[in-house]
């Protein structure tokens, strides 16, 4: 039985931080119980609304920003056109007022510290990440929803089908690797083109030409944004950007005002090795800090691994000659396709996985694009892709305070270092002699998430998370 169907605009989604699990997929939870209100006739009959938050999303709810996410869904905004310099006012407003207008339409009375519980010592058997929402209406019934978010912004309602889209036929329908290098050798199609003929089946290729161009339109503005702002990230570590400051001094006396003449100026400094791998790090903390300001990121394929993709991807453009719409283009096409195998085989939710289903996932995602965009052959960008997530096999994820920053943030250089590293050992190796294969990887990192302690899989009860001292203000 085919698994789940996934295009490319699943895997990249244009959302706001800090957390594609914790913030885009609860908003996106609270927009569906909205329309099922609606739907069912009961909108205009609520009184009274409830959010209970179980597992991981009330252990790090807060630090990841799933409250504020979860109120914005309610009432009626959307997280790709929401601004994001109006998410703190509205969600003080919200507060203050004891007002929430649900689906910007009705209304109703809200006290946050009675209606929307964190109930940190229980569970539900689907998913660590789970919210209920409740409705109590007029005429004395209520309708109550539960709603899984399992990673990447994705979205399962209790008792609904995971299928994220009606099933379409594709011409190339694709579980493992096994299945997409199956369908390569057969018609000599690289994986990007492969990728292309299965987006036909739901929108006409200009439409996906001009989604895909959206995203990285999403993509590149947010690094030039993370690049050029400075301060402290917000949630009360007082971390402080450094991109921007690392970006002025790699820049030197290079002048340019917007990003296609920021590019042409980097060109000008990539003069040694030292140099290009600061620039990777630059463009990885750039997002990751934008990530973790509430700012506007897309999931690559996760917002906590959000800058290895883009980090990679602005390395080609600058350092490899991949400044073409249709490079850029065959890049996320084959990044998406590998995080699609992953999803199906295995995980993307730290919350599942740790953190080798978020970073792991990003850099081997990160390591094929590369690969296939420098030329390698279909074997090589599947054996980068392992190699890549090989060597992020059981990486914890242990936030600091349930914030997306410490060690998050400096977890996307060194993905995004190792998708790098990874893609050219490919390109230097043959693939017929690897030991090890992508799906083997899969598999391996899929057992290694049901062998890790449920401790280091997003819940701040152990590793970096109970080794540093720090003391956060009261939410």
């Amino acid at each position: 039985m085919q698994r789940e169907q996934i295009s490319v605009f699943d895997m990249f989604k244009i959302g706001i931080g800090p957390s594609s699990s914790h913030t885009l997929g609860p908003w996106r939870a609270a927009q569906q119980f909205v329309q099922s209100l609606e739907q069912q006739g009961a909108l205009p009959l609520v009184q009274q609304v409830k959010i209970l938050l179980y597992g991981s999303l009330a252990k790090t709810g807060v630090g990841h920003g799933t409250d504020i996410a979860i109120l914005l869904g309610l009432s009626g905004d959307d997280p790709v056109t929401f601004e994001v310099d109006q998410v703190t006012p509205k969600i003080a407003h919200i507060k203050s007022s004891h007002q929430l207008i649900l689906g910007s339409i009705l209304p109703v009375s809200f006290y946050a510290e009675d209606d929307l519980l964190f109930l940190f010592n229980e569970s539900l058997p689907y998913h660590p990440n789970a919210v209920t929402f409740q409705a109590f209406l007029n005429n004395g019934k209520a309708i109550s929803e539960t709603y899984y978010s399992i990673g990447g912004g994705f979205v399962v309602k209790e008792g609904a089908s995971g299928q994220a889209k009606a099933e379409v036929d594709l011409p190339f329908p694709i579980d493992t690797a096994s299945d997409l290098l199956h369908w390569c050798i057969k018609t000599g199609l690289r994986i990007s083109e492969v990728v292309a003929e299965n987006e036909l089946a739901w929108r006409s290729e200009q439409e996906t030409r001009t989604g895909a161009l959206n995203i990285f339109r999403a993509l590149k503005e947010c690094i030039y944004r993370g690049c050029h702002t400075t301060g402290q990230l917000p949630g009360g570590l007082n971390v402080a950007r450094r991109a921007a400051k690392l970006n002025a001094k790699l820049i030197g006396n290079n002048k340019y005002s917007n990003y296609d003449e920021w590019v042409a100026a980097i060109r000008n400094t990539g003069d040694s090795f030292k140099n290009t791998l600061d620039w990777v790090s630059c463009f990885a903390l750039a997002v990751n800090e934008e990530n973790a300001s509430f700012g506007r990121v897309v999931t690559a394929p996760t917002n906590g691994a959000a800058g290895v993709i883009p980090a990679v991807l602005q390395y080609y453009i600058a350092f490899c000659d991949g400044n073409t719409e249709q490079k850029i283009i065959n890049f996320l096409f084959t990044a998406s396709e590998i995080g699609s195998i992953f999803k199906k085989g295995a995980t993307i939710s730290a919350a599942m996985g740790g953190c080798q289903a978020e970073i792991g996932v990003s850099s081997a995602m990160a390591a094929a694009a590369l690969t296939e965009c420098m030329g390698g052959t279909q074997r090589q960008v599947l054996m980068a892709a392992e190699i890549a997530m090989e060597h992020h096999l059981g990486l914890t994820c242990d936030p600091i305070g349930g914030l997306v920053q410490v060690p998050c943030i400096e977890r996307n250089t060194m993905g995004a270092i190792k998708a790098i590293t990874a893609s050219q050992l490919a390109l230097q190796s043959n693939p017929e002699k690897a030991k090890v294969s992508l799906d083997a990887v899969v598999k391996t990192m899929w057992q290694t998430a049901l062998d890790m302690n449920s401790k280091y899989k997003e819940t701040s009860d152990g590793g970096l998370a109970i080794n540093i001292p720090i003391s956060l203000p009261e939410c």
